[in-house]
């Protein structure tokens, strides 16, 4: 078996997914990346040559990592049924609010104060008092008329438009299905190239992601190289009904994003901040990784520095309790793709030590809260019933699993551990425990390659390669490797977790271990 392999330098407990385009399509570019933080790569389905083009950088990634060996965990995100203006006369208008517009059918007109789209069912599907919000929500019409073949607006915010923007219609009920043929086609890319995540876009209910889990599974039917796994599905809340059904879309998916660019179009932009809070506290009792997503350091598409709103952006989407954060355009097509990465690993240390030194986190909804015991002086995380009867943690196996957790984090925050080492074969009880938030690093281990690259969207937790199936022979050679590198001294207390073992026996351990 080959050797066990830290990672040169830890990144920040908060995971940083990178969107990967023209700026860092290169294996150079892409090893930089994950030395400075790095952990997960997203291919934008929406851009790029099809599935030929992915599976390019798709094989990029995994050399690079492989070169460096560590697991880095591939989202794939499906485009959906996103709607655009069509083509326009000398590409750019002016939307005046004195002169009316039209839409009309097909994707391309010479008519004056016209537009057309890309989403054929819009004069269907709009109704007079509607609004169409374009090129980002920056410009704004109300449909004040309904024809059999076009809709005739108001523009109540004017602006510049260009062809091909994006259109959103914010609060109506799409009549289009949230799975189009193209996503299904890279969907099943996405389950034969070996993807971790699979990103759905525009959801609107648990029926969504219950169709694509199917599709993908009759797709690994077919395929005996991946453990018989599919993708794990991150549902991209985006839409006013995708808020509505909040709860049954989380307990549907594997993970969720809060994609604020077009959900800052469908809402009103005032509440986004509170929805994004809502989401992340959501997803934290349902024990579900979240991702925060969009214009997160945009202005260092151009500039080595972003903006003090920016920095302060991305340190309370973790102050919020986010597993991750992402890079769009910043890492995809931006002129500083490392410098951007090395940034927001930067204020990710920053603003989890000054979480660390004020207690840990703290949520006012009382499911998770750090206190310090008034005897011992030691931290202890606490996770109230409530957690364990509202998530689906809640029964049988999982139950057990929680509280292996919850133990395991106690007894290493009360011997002041250096690691928590923890073997899964699942990967659930690793997201348990990164789900407590401990001050303790988590080193996770698996002997299934794809629950490893998971664990790259789990916050606190570092996954290493190559160790031994037995848990206390695991723990043996990452001590052994461990001290060679300079992670462990003599002393050190180290806590193993191990919820492995054959389905029929399982078996749940926690292993008090000094470094001798």
């Amino acid at each position: 078996m080959s050797e066990i392999i830290f990672p040169s330098q830890r990144p920040s407990r908060t995971k940083i997914v990178a969107t990967v385009g023209p700026a860092c399509d290169n294996e150079s570019t892409l090893t930089q990346l994950m030395l400075s933080g790095a952990t997960v790569f997203r291919l934008n389905m929406a851009h790029g040559a099809g599935t030929e083009d992915a599976q390019r950088r798709l094989d990029l990634i995994r050399l690079s990592a492989s070169k460096l060996g560590r697991p880095i965990g591939v989202l794939a995100d499906l485009a959906g049924p996103k709607m655009r203006l069509g083509e326009i006369s000398g590409g750019t208008y002016i939307c005046d609010p004195k002169i009316p517009m039209r839409f009309v059918r097909g994707e391309k007109t010479d008519l004056p104060h016209t537009f057309t789209t890309t989403y054929d069912p819009l004069i269907e599907d709009l109704n007079v008092g509607d609004n169409v919000m374009l090129a980002d929500g920056t410009v704004t019409l109300r449909a004040i008329e309904k024809g059999g073949d076009y809709i005739l607006c108001e523009v109540i915010q004017g602006g510049a438009v260009r062809s091909r923007q994006g259109v959103n219609l914010p609060g109506v009920k799409l009549s289009i299905k949230t799975l189009q043929p193209h996503d299904i086609v890279h969907a099943k890319w996405a389950v034969d190239a070996g993807v971790d995540f699979l990103g759905l876009s525009f959801v609107r209910s648990a029926d969504d992601i219950q169709e694509l889990r199917e599709i993908m599974a009759d797709t690994a039917h077919q395929n005996t190289g991946l453990f018989g796994e599919i993708p794990h599905i991150i549902a991209k809340i985006e839409k006013q009904e995708a808020v509505e059904n909040i709860d049954e879309i989380i307990d549907a998916a594997n993970g969720v994003m809060v994609a604020r660019g077009d959900l800052g179009v469908e809402l009103d932009i005032a509440k986004i901040a509170s929805v994004q809070k809502m989401i992340i506290d959501t997803c934290r009792r349902k024990l579900k990784p979240v991702i925060v997503a969009t214009q997160m350091l945009e202005s260092m598409h151009t500039h080595t520095i972003p903006t003090r709103a920016e920095a302060t952006d991305v340190a309370n989407a973790i102050l919020d309790g986010a597993d991750a954060t992402m890079l769009s355009g910043e890492t995809a097509v931006g002129d500083y793709p490392i410098e951007t990465v090395r940034m927001m690993n930067r204020i990710a240390e920053e603003t989890e030590n000054f979480i660390m030194k004020r207690g840990g986190y703290k949520q006012d909804n009382g499911i998770l809260s750090r206190s310090r015991d008034i005897n011992s002086g030691s931290k202890l995380s606490m996770v109230s019933d409530k957690l364990l009867e509202d998530s689906k943690f809640s029964g049988g196996k999982l139950s057990v699993t929680n509280a292996i957790c919850r133990s395991a984090v106690s007894l290493a925050e009360s011997i002041n551990a250096k690691r928590i080492l923890i073997a899964s074969r699942s990967g659930v009880s690793v997201m348990g425990l990164s789900n407590l938030r401990s001050s303790v690093q988590i080193i996770g281990t698996s002997q299934n390659p794809r629950v490893l690259n998971r664990m790259n969207l789990y916050w606190g937790v570092i996954p290493l390669l190559n160790a031994p199936n037995d848990p206390r022979e695991s723990l043996k050679e990452i001590i052994e490797v461990g001290r060679k590198v300079g992670r462990f001294e003599r002393g050190d207390r180290l806590v193993l977790v191990s919820t492995m073992g054959p389905s029929s026996e399982n078996h749940n351990i926690i292993y008090a271990h000094v470094v001798d």
